[in-house]
């Protein structure tokens, strides 16, 4: 009798445990019916206040869906715990991945490109910005929604270009400028220039040129085999480093932002390249007046533009459609022209609706912040093409590591046509590997 009621009791914790995981399993919905949208960030700190808040608006002006944004740690830690669910029905309605997870993402086959909704409902995407949406879209299709989007712009000391006797009105524009401004500017204990040891700077520094950084249309028209950052504008790049760095006019930051930050915010260096995403923080913080100016081309090349930086939001592919058109209705709303405003200002990223750029509360703050404009003009003025839509390739974080490696070198001496021409065959074998992984040869 003991043992039939032991029994009886176990049949009945397994049947309530089942209809738990069924429970949780299945679409899920708040306890007042709605459907929940459980959206994984990598935005922390303040910005992750941010997220909340427009979650919370969204959530307060409808009464259907329930978002509800969950923090993953940093955006490698993010896609590795994607990874472990990807697939299933415990996927993350949306994921947020950063820019150069792009490729990864595609060729994971466990997403849902948002170009479904897109067509079914005739959406306009004509109110987007076009030279954001270009890095997330292959062969016309548009695999993600633009989130948080950045460029990179020159940051300068207005205080320090008056003592030198430069214009500090007027931001150095070419490679030569860069180096005349940046002898005037050294002396005691400041150093005209630096850059990031950051192989997004590098990019940047390449396609503001037309350059690629690999071949078949930058990984647009079929899977990029090999790296041609090493070619004529890779090489004015390192070139200007190594040139700089000889010259004492050119400090070594480091890797980490916050130290480039705290250099030039302590006068240590007067000019550097930063994040769009950071300005406001720079100028808030600095005890001298900030100038920002676009991305410094070599002389006689015509400036193309920037590519966009940052993430994208991604919908998974295999969970209920229910869920797929709930998320797909939050990024709606995310791309309005209010929320767009309130998200660049308080984010600091760019607006992927440039109608947010007209409203008075933006164009109040451009008058105490002109820097922003300067920024948002950059990316206004890109013109679109394989080089500004950025590259695609799957090895892109081991890919970057390797460019640094390759700047870092500079400063003990190895010559620029060396220090690219070794990074480039290096990252050549993991395109190699990749490809063969990916049965793509």
């Amino acid at each position: 009798m003991k043992k039939l009621w032991m029994v009886s009791i176990l049949c009945m914790l397994i049947f309530m445990t089942a209809c738990s995981n069924d429970a949780a399993n299945t679409e899920e919905s708040s306890g007042d019916g709605k459907t929940e949208v459980i959206f994984w960030h990598s935005m922390s700190g303040e910005l992750e206040n941010v997220v909340q808040e427009v979650a919370d608006g969204f959530n307060a002006e409808q009464d259907e869906i329930t978002v509800t944004p969950v923090f993953q740690g940093t955006y490698e830690e993010a896609i590795t715990k994607f990874n472990t669910v990807a697939g299933t029905e415990d996927a993350p309605a949306i994921m947020q991945t950063f820019e150069v997870g792009t490729k990864y993402m595609i060729d994971s086959g466990k997403i849902q490109p948002v170009q479904k909704f897109i067509d079914d409902e005739g959406y306009d995407m004509n109110q987007w910005e076009k030279n954001i949406t270009n890095y997330y879209s292959v062969d016309d299709t548009q695999y993600s929604m633009p989130f948080n989007s950045s460029t990179p712009v020159l940051i300068y000391n207005k205080d320090a270009f008056k003592e030198a006797g430069l214009d500090p009105e007027k931001a150095p524009e070419t490679y030569s400028e860069i180096k005349e401004a940046a002898k005037k500017l050294t002396k005691d204990d400041q150093v005209g220039f630096s850059i990031l040891n950051y192989g997004w700077f590098i990019e940047e520094l390449i396609a503001v040129q037309g350059g690629l950084f690999v071949d078949n249309d930058n990984g647009r028209s079929g899977n990029a085999e090999k790296a041609v950052f090493n070619g004529e504008e890779g090489l004015k790049v390192f070139e200007l480093i190594s040139e700089m760095h000889k010259e004492g006019t050119f400090y070594n930051t480091g890797q980490n932002w916050d130290d480039i930050r705290a250099a030039f915010q302590s006068g240590k260096i007067a000019m550097y390249l930063d994040s769009s995403a950071g300005i406001r923080a720079t100028v808030d913080n600095a005890p001298f007046e900030v100038g920002a100016g676009y991305l410094p081309v070599p002389d006689g090349v015509d400036r193309q533009g920037v590519i966009i930086g940052g993430a994208s939001l991604w919908m998974a592919k295999d969970i209920d459609e229910e869920k797929q058109r709930a998320a797909w209705e939050f990024m709606k709303y995310v791309t309005t022209p209010d929320v767009q405003a309130q998200w660049h200002l308080k984010s600091g990223y760019f607006s992927i609706n440039p109608a947010a750029y007209d409203l008075p509360v933006v164009q109040e703050e451009w008058e105490k912040y002109p820097q922003l404009k300067v920024t948002v003009d950059q990316l206004k003025n890109t013109i679109p093409s394989e080089a500004t839509q950025g590259a695609l390739i799957s090895v892109f974080p081991e890919a970057r590591q390797k460019v640094v490696s390759a700047m870092e070198s500079l400063y003990q001496g190895v010559e620029p046509k060396e220090a690219l021409d070794r990074a480039a065959a290096e990252i050549d074998q993991s395109l190699e590997a990749a490809n063969r992984k990916n049965g793509s040869q």
